[in-house]
């Protein structure tokens, strides 16, 4: 067998594993990597401004294509900037590998120049974290750390390369290799049959979709069974898009912040939850006592861990979401089991028609509704978005609709602020070949959209067009908002506010070589989204619409979902 550099048996993985674009920036202890990089020419490498921006790139990239997104940096901080977005896509389950350089083995315990133990410091974030040791395990281990990052529930990986091991020639031969095979999580069938006899039994079901539907790509069998038993359908945030919310069995979202009024009370008056890679975070549940009360759960999980960490449920499932729901499907169907809309999907389409929240708003300063009603009505179902965490997060969880799987990207347990910019990159790269002309958007908060703001200048290099999309309110709105209404009685801290304006975000756009507008009373909101669509066309950079809002605007909230508090009037 022939020998072949160890670095470039390594791109070999890569390029089989799906990778076609990474996201890194490069330094010395990774440099024989980037020569292989370099040699091999069949994927793409974009470099980045911060190593933070390359993981949450290669977060978007995962989130659109399913695959696993690539990460690269050198020794020492490259690797440490990183443990923000391998958190999050631990928190989110998605599945990115970061691959960082190292010194020397010889030097790693002599505190050699940027020398530290990146594996132990990414243990907690990770679901593995890996440094190789010996060269001619390196092709070995990429192809474990790829299964492990796509098998069960998905999650990041970490391997760690010293430069030494990086630079030894190993016998290899591409073209015999090929990727290891991941089981599938099938469900045990008596516990099919029980949910099934559960479902039925029930008078006033939901079906709970989390990010497990979208990540097992379960939205087709799910809407199947919600029209075959004629059950409503609940989403939790990071399950937004797993069923159009247009769809008549759409019962909206429960929970004291992301949620619509229908969606809690539709929740509270049913009697079974049938929740489908669902994880019970606490935004959705809000206090156990109130959410579980009266009701029967059955929890269908893909990591047998979860099922009983945040509560018991009455029937627990370890299974892939998509094979369970192809499983009662079948049984059902098998039972002739489907059934005519009932009084109680009568009964949430009235809540749904009826417990709303006003949009219509000409208010000046605007309201974030209004932001949210002109992005529905211009943006077609095909656009992807992508958000992070602030107020904009909650309004738009209450507002805005995802009719798709996998174009509502949203950074959900973590909520690292910065995430937008970089992940719309990601976003975008990942349709380069498959919807070039797919437009993506990023709703950012004026906090948020300055954290990662340097990779603007990834965007403007590489010709990757997107819209930013800014709520303005010159706060760290959301802290404002606990300050205010949690029993603080403060404002200490939060406000932005200097001069006219604060910061001129549009000069900054400016700065990268993009372009942006303000935007101040509600009708100049579609103009300014016009306008944006063709100048990033136009550009092939990143193009900011900024929209001042009311600086001290609540959203609906509260700590438990039978005690929501409104801050503007509802119809």
């Amino acid at each position: 067998m022939p020998k072949t550099p160890v670095m470039q048996a390594v791109v070999d993985v890569l390029r089989s594993e799906g990778v076609d674009i990474a996201y890194g920036c490069p330094g010395a202890a990774i440099l024989p990597l980037y020569k292989a990089l370099e040699e091999d020419g069949g994927i793409r490498h974009l470099i980045v401004r911060h190593e933070e921006g390359a993981a949450h790139m290669a977060d978007g990239w995962a989130r659109t294509t399913g695959g696993v997104g690539v990460a690269i940096g050198t020794s020492g901080p490259a690797g440490t900037n990183m443990i923000t977005g391998l958190y999050t896509a631990h928190a989110d389950s998605v599945p990115i590998l970061c691959i960082t350089g190292q010194a020397a083995s010889s030097k790693l315990h002599q505190e050699a120049f940027q020398a530290v133990d990146i594996v132990e410091i990414a243990k907690p974030v990770t679901k593995w974290a890996v440094q190789v040791r010996e060269a001619a395990q390196a092709p070995w281990i990429f192809r474990e750390a790829f299964r492990t990052a796509r098998s069960g529930r998905p999650g990041p990986v970490l391997i760690d390369l010293p430069i030494d091991v990086q630079q030894e020639l190993i016998e290899w031969d591409a073209s015999i290799d090929a990727p290891l095979p991941i089981a599938p999580v099938e469900p045990h069938l008596p516990r099919v049959e029980r949910a099934l006899d559960l479902l039925l039994a029930a008078e006033r079901p939901l079906l709970l979709a989390g990010g497990g539907v979208i990540l097992a790509g379960a939205h087709a069998e799910l809407t199947e069974l919600a029209e075959l038993l004629q059950v409503p359908v609940q989403a939790t945030l990071m399950g937004k898009g797993a069923m159009d919310e247009d769809h008549p069995l759409y019962a909206g979202m429960t929970g004291v912040q992301t949620s619509q009024r229908y969606g809690n009370a539709s929740f509270l008056e049913s009697d079974l939850v049938l929740a489908l890679g669902a994880r019970f975070g606490d935004r959705h549940t809000g206090r156990l006592d109130v959410y579980r009360e009266g009701r029967t759960f059955v929890h269908v999980d893909i990591e047998p861990t979860q099922i009983g960490k945040v509560f018991g449920p009455d029937l627990g499932i370890v299974s892939d979401t998509r094979l369970f729901l192809r499983a009662i499907i079948d049984l059902a169907r098998a039972r002739g089991a489907g059934r005519p809309a009932g009084t109680w999907v009568a009964r949430v389409r009235e809540l749904k028609a009826t417990l709303t929240r006003r949009e219509d708003f000409d208010d000046v300063p605007i309201k974030a509704p209004r932001v949210y009603k002109e992005i529905n009505e211009f943006y077609s179902a095909d656009t992807y978005f992508v958000t992070a965490i602030g107020l904009y997060q909650i309004w738009g969880g209450q507002h805005q609709k995802a009719p798709k799987p996998r174009h509502y990207q949203v950074c959900g347990q973590a909520g690292p602020l910065g995430w937008e910019i970089p992940a719309a990159i990601g976003v975008k790269t990942a349709l380069a070949a498959s919807e070039p002309d797919a437009e993506v958007v990023g709703i950012v908060g004026d906090y948020s959209f300055q954290f990662l703001v340097e990779e603007l200048a990834v965007a403007a290099q590489y010709d990757v067009p997107f819209v930013l999309i800014m709520l303005n309110n010159e706060y760290l709105g959301l802290i404002r908002m606990a300050q205010d209404h949690g029993g603080y009685d403060m404002k200490y801290e939060v406000d932005l506010h200097y001069d006219e304006y604060g910061t001129d975000n549009v000069k900054i756009m400016e700065a990268y070589g993009c372009a942006g507008t303000r935007v101040a009373e509600p009708d100049g909101i579609r103009p300014a989204l016009e306008w944006a669509r063709k100048e990033a066309a136009r550009t092939s950079r990143p193009v900011l619409v900024e929209i001042m809002i009311e600086r001290e605007a609540d959203t609906a909230n509260g700590v438990r979902i039978d005690r929501i508090r409104e801050y503007e009037p509802v119809p």
